[in-house]
């Protein structure tokens, strides 16, 4: 290891304790252990261009131990990236965009949103995923056009997270050789030494999820790490863990080693006493010019674009359609036709005028419009019968080659649901999910990143009612649909029957910046009649039904309470039917919209589950704020007051009031 090797390393470890210190918040313990693993994957192996940050066959870079946030600022800034030493003195502040933990779309460089542990090395499993997957769809013999790596950085907490067990043991099964995964292994968390509560054996652990293990190694010896890179980077079969034992604070005069280190600035005087240990002459926020020279990030980056453009041309002169295709869906473009597409499928729908479950309603929609999309990568959580997921043109993925589009996750929610977060954030894919509804509470942090980070990616959530039946409360949604809608950005769809289950597909898949999540039914409902223009209004997320120029109530329902509003409208002169499938696309209409569908009369709302989250449309609920019982479905509605006797009854008490 040269003198300036190790330089370029300390050169990470003062901007970060400086950023932290100016700050007066933050993690500098982390980055100070890491910096020297850092140093020997950036300069010595990761592929990338910081003029063009999303370069297509660049590596990925993932923090999953993102409250070393300033590691990563750090690294942007000595490689390149648009982050100026102003940037990091605004570490963790007001509209900054070094926030306190990695957020994607902030900054060029950052490829997924990381802070929740344990999810960051599970996008990984995505990015690799995908990886394996473009490749196989879009080589040739010849041309390799994909082919690059994913790394990821991971600690003690991502070790414990339980979605890192999950996805970890899944990317093993599927042979992600391509992953890399560097496990900075200092003993410490916030708690203190770690042998109190996590005395897992990492190695054994890894090696039996069929992971290539490096190490442990001195995490502080850059020749080691990369050494260790490379050696993981010749590996066909499987992904490789790298244990790299370093010690947090790596340099602190008093605290190394310490979780005093890991979540509190050092102070003044402490960081001045490492200077001066450590030899380092340059002031707070200073860059020597032969540390910011030696990087020479971009000219690397530049060759190494220019090198994959050449092979690119090769490729696009040979096979000029694929190249086509392979831009359309980097960028994330959908068919030129995809409009007409959709509106045939509607059409044929609204032919057919089935009355079938909605979940059965779901996997016709995708025979109908993901037979079109190669981009379309789908899965289940060990429930693919029950869900309906596997469409036409599914294909079981090939864990060899990686050929087909459809995976099976096994029991692990929230590992799918962070996969496929890193399938789309990667670029390539639209992925779909599916389990249970009630097992969403599993998946919902997932869920949650996919709606902060505006990501297109589709759940499949079926059995969405106590209309499930004789499973019982545990498995009945009661507060998932409405906890829910409390997502920002999150889509939430309840559809009524086949028309409005298309609808809140074609919505999913024509999103740009919004996660969409399907409450669908396990039971029968009926066809429901519409127009052509009411049709169309399925898109605003709720309209009218059932329109009644002498209604002295409207009733707004959803899914399988929409048959019921319907019911109780046939049996009286005065109620109007409002369906609103999507609050969230509801509330985004302008207000005379929302006026008209609302109209003038008290509201009453029907949906079995929670009732609080109604009241904003509403003067009164039809709900549930129980858990279910164990009985058949028909048997459980009318225990629980979802009978036309029961809503006229409430009714009738609106229209007294």
């Amino acid at each position: 290891m040269s003198s300036i090797e190790q330089k370029s390393a300390n050169a990470i470890r003062f901007l970060s304790m400086d950023a932290v210190q100016k700050a007066n918040s933050g993690h500098p313990g982390a980055p100070m252990g890491m910096a020297e693993m850092a140093y020997a994957l950036w300069h010595n192996h990761l592929s990338h261009n910081p003029s063009n940050p999303n370069f297509f066959n660049r590596d990925r870079f993932i923090l999953s131990n993102g409250h070393a946030s300033m590691l990563l600022y750090s690294l942007l800034h000595l490689t390149g990236y648009d982050v100026s030493i102003d940037d990091l003195k605004n570490f963790r502040q007001l509209h900054s965009k070094t926030a306190g933990h990695p957020e994607h779309g902030y900054i060029a460089g950052i490829e997924t949103t990381t802070g929740p542990l344990g999810q960051g090395i599970s996008n990984a499993v995505g990015f690799a995923l995908a990886e394996k997957m473009l490749a196989a769809q879009f080589n040739k013999d010849d041309l390799a056009i994909v082919d690059h790596h994913t790394y990821a950085f991971l600690g003690d907490g991502c070790m414990m997270e339980g979605v890192s067990h999950e996805a970890c043991s899944l990317a093993g099964t599927l042979k992600l050789n391509k992953l890399i995964a560097l496990y900075d292994d200092n003993e410490i968390s916030i708690d203190g030494n770690v042998t109190g509560w996590f005395t897992d054996n990492t190695k054994q652990r890894f090696e039996a999820y069929q992971w290539n293990v490096i190490g442990p190694i001195d995490g502080h010896d850059i020749d080691a790490v990369s050494q260790a890179i490379a050696d993981a980077k010749a590996q066909t079969e499987k992904p490789t863990l790298i244990i790299c034992k370093t010690k947090i604070g790596k340099g602190s005069v008093s605290k190394e080693g310490s979780e005093a280190t890991h979540g509190s600035p050092l102070g003044h005087d402490e960081i001045a006493a490492i200077r001066e240990k450590m030899g380092w002459t340059a002031g707070a926020f200073e860059v020597p010019e032969d540390v910011a020279s030696h990087w020479d990030a971009k000219t690397k980056g530049l060759a190494t674009e220019q090198n994959w453009a050449a092979l690119f041309a090769q490729y696009e002169s040979k096979y000029p359609q694929l190249a086509k295709e392979f831009l359309r869906r980097m960028h994330g473009d959908l068919p030129q036709n995809f409009d007409e597409i959709i509106k045939a499928a509607m059409t044929d729908v609204v032919a057919k005028g089935e009355s079938i479950a909605t979940r059965v309603a779901s996997k016709n929609a995708l025979d109908a419009l993901a037979s079109h999309l190669p981009e379309i990568v789908g899965g289940s959580a060990d429930l693919t019968p029950s869900n309906n997921t596997f469409f036409k043109a599914s294909v079981d993925l090939n864990i060899t080659t990686g050929e087909g589009n459809y995976v099976h996750y096994g029991v692990r929610e929230f590992g799918m649901s962070a996969i496929m977060n890193g399938l789309a954030l990667h670029g390539g894919f639209i992925p779909y999910g599916a389990t249970f509804l009630v097992f969403s509470d599993y998946a919902r942090n997932a869920i949650r990143m996919s709606a902060l980070m505006e990501q297109k990616v589709i759940y499949v959530m079926t059995h969405d009612s106590i209309g499930l039946g004789e499973d019982g409360p545990t498995h009945q949604p009661v507060e998932h649909v409405e906890s829910l809608r409390l997502i920002p950005n999150l889509r939430v769809w309840r559809p009524a029957d086949t028309v409005e289950t298309m609808a809140a597909w074609a919505a999913g898949l024509t999103s740009s910046k919004n996660p969409t999540l399907l409450a669908l039914s396990r039971q029968k409902l009926p066809f429901l009649t519409r127009d052509e223009a009411t049709v169309a209004d399925i898109n605003k997320g709720g309209y009218v039904l059932k329109e009644n120029d002498n209604a002295k109530v409207t009733l707004i329902a959803t899914g399988s309470e929409v048959e019921l509003a319907m019911k109780v409208a046939a049996t009286r002169d005065d109620v109007r039917v409002v369906s609103m499938p999507c609050v969230e696309i509801f509330r985004e209409n302008d207000k005379a919209y929302k006026n008209g569908v609302l109209g003038d009369a008290p509201v009453l709302a029907i949906e079995a589950g929670t009732t609080r989250g109604w009241y904003e449309f509403a003067d009164d609920v039809v709900g549930i704020n129980t858990f279910g019982a164990s009985a058949p479905a028909e048997q459980l509605f009318v225990e629980f007051g979802f009978t036309v006797d029961n809503v006229n009854q409430h009714i009738e008490q609106l229209i007294q009031k």
